[in-house]
């Protein structure tokens, strides 16, 4: 068996040393390096026209070919995308789309069983209909009511199935902290604060900082606080302050976030309450244009005693109440037009002037709470510009509110102080080991 198979590698040998059959394996060669680039052209072109064929499906024409398609097939299905607009309710939507009144009474009705009618503007409706009798039918319905629960409403029969979801969250607690080197709020910005949280934070501090003018370059503050994310790390919504503080007018500033007797406030490292009788300032963002005396008048043109503070600030800016209290006054009254007069306690008093509008619900009767939106800065009455007129009533008299010595809040004692030292401490640990992981 060997001496075959020896024989036959022998022979093929001698066959390739045959002068002639080197020419076959050349033109062999030739034919394999012609087919290789015949194939390679074949699939370049292939390529092109792919290439091609993408870009037509997504240019302008090809969607104005299956626009024209889809527009002829004569379905009687319907989709539409609003995004709400203020003032948008759900019943206004659904109007826009030619949907009949008892449709949309039919699934307000059960919407607001289930008191689920709340849009807010931004939010993206889809809206599937069905003409059916040359009336349009609503098939489905998807709405968001905040950045964490949705509504979906499907159609069945005559009736519609309505369903919430709501996405869990997954809390995290986060501390983040900046220089600031123009103001407050873009220094915040930039450390990746949400708005709301900077809102928040400038009112626990505004009972100690006038952020018009206390602030300078230089100064720093330091955010910790609950966020609230998603699967995919997204934050949705965020929770409590935890801790905040300032260094300020040369000073350090902390409060920590502490509850007694269900009541939630910031007190200082002593177990003093953040909280006074009266706000610094109730508006932020202002900047103040005249202060409280002798001043000449800018519309009268004599020398008059100015017996309040002016903040000039842009038209629509909250304006907050200084202090709990009762509202006495909200309606035009003489020169100061748009007005406003809280009652706090029997010694003080606060108004606030020119308002372009009131707040919601703000009327005369209304009880308020300290740093409740009660109007929006305005040039109603005389006023040459859009400002607040703020004035501090003490006993029924009109002084400087920037010269006035507020009391201290309160000041834990006995055992709610005990309990503060010790919420006191954990949160100075959480935060020492917050501070290390960034």
């Amino acid at each position: 068996m060997l001496e075959m198979l020896v024989a036959k590698i022998t022979n093929f040998l001698s066959f390739l040393n045959q002068k002639k059959y080197p020419f076959y394996f050349f033109i062999i060669g030739i034919f394999f390096v012609v087919y290789a680039v015949v194939l390679n052209q074949i699939k370049a072109y292939t390529e092109f026209k792919e290439s091609n064929f993408n870009s037509f499906l997504k240019s302008g024409e090809f969607y104005n070919i299956k626009e024209f398609v889809f527009e002829n097939i004569n379905s009687p299905y319907k989709e539409y995308n609003y995004t709400v607009k203020n003032n948008d309710t759900l019943e206004k939507v659904l109007k826009k789309y030619d949907i009949s009144s008892a449709e949309i009474n039919n699934l307000i009705s059960e919407v607001v069983k289930k008191k689920l009618t709340s849009i807010s503007a931004g939010a993206q409706i889809q809206i599937i209909t069905k003409e059916v009798k040359n009336m349009k039918q609503i098939i489905s319905l998807f709405y968001p009511i905040d950045a964490i629960t949705s509504v979906e409403v499907k159609r069945n029969k005559d009736m519609f199935d309505i369903s919430k979801t709501v996405l869990k969250l997954n809390k995290k607690e986060i501390v983040l902290s900046n220089i600031i080197k123009n103001n407050l709020y873009s220094s915040a910005i930039k450390a990746g604060i949400e708005p709301n949280i900077i809102v928040e934070f400038a009112n626990i501090f505004g009972f100690e900082v006038d952020f018009q003018r206390d602030i300078r370059k230089g100064d720093t503050f330091e955010i910790y606080y609950e966020q609230f994310l998603d699967d995919d790390n997204i934050v949705r919504r965020t929770g409590k302050i935890i801790y905040a503080s300032m260094f300020v007018n040369n000073k350090e500033i902390s409060l920590y976030n502490f509850k007694d007797n269900n009541e939630t406030g910031f007190y200082d490292v002593d177990g003093k309450s953040v909280i006074k009788t009266l706000m610094k300032t109730p508006i932020n963002g202002a900047r103040l244009s005249s202060s409280f005396g002798m001043r000449k008048h800018p519309i009268l043109g004599f020398n008059k005693l100015h017996q309040g503070t002016d903040f000039a600030a842009p038209t629509g800016t909250p304006i907050m109440a200084s202090g709990n209290g009762v509202v006495t006054m909200a309606q035009k009254y003489k020169g100061y037009g748009n007005y406003i007069l809280l009652k706090h306690n029997s010694n003080f008093k606060t108004a606030y002037a020119h308002l372009s509008k009131y707040g919601r619900g703000i009327r005369k009767g209304v009880r308020v709470t300290q740093g409740q939106i009660i109007g929006y800065v305005g040039s109603t009455g005389m006023s040459t510009g859009p400002h607040l007129h703020y004035e501090v009533i003490k006993n029924g008299k009109k002084i400087n509110s920037q010269r006035l010595k507020l009391p201290t809040g309160k000041i834990l004692s006995n055992e709610a102080r005990n309990k503060f030292e010790v919420e006191r401490i954990k949160i100075d640990v959480r935060l020492a080991k917050l501070r290390n992981d960034n």
